[in-house]
């Protein structure tokens, strides 16, 4: 299960860095909006699928919260998971 965590975990991190960084450039800049709506959509699968990771791990609650709030932080997840996952199996 920590396997599926760190999958999914660097999954949305890798969406949300395409979704701030490529897609948005994209839209506000050279007007093409569709990447957006391609990248979002991803992005929120791969969001919900993290969320799912969280649940199945049945952690504490303070240790679930922080898993969930690094879902928001560009690298979240890898910080995450290098700061209380470091060490345990793959």
């Amino acid at each position: 299960m920590i396997r599926f965590f760190k999958i999914s975990g660097a999954l949305e991190a890798i969406s949300y860095l395409v979704l701030l960084f490529i897609a948005m450039p994209l839209k506000y800049v050279w007007h093409m909006p569709q990447f957006v709506r391609w990248a979002g959509s991803l992005h929120g699968a791969f969001f919900l699928l993290f969320c799912l990771a969280i649940v199945v791990q049945k952690w504490p609650l303070k240790k679930s919260m922080l898993a969930f709030v690094s879902a928001f932080l560009p690298f979240g997840p890898m910080l995450f998971e290098r700061r209380y996952l470091d060490g345990q199996e793959k």
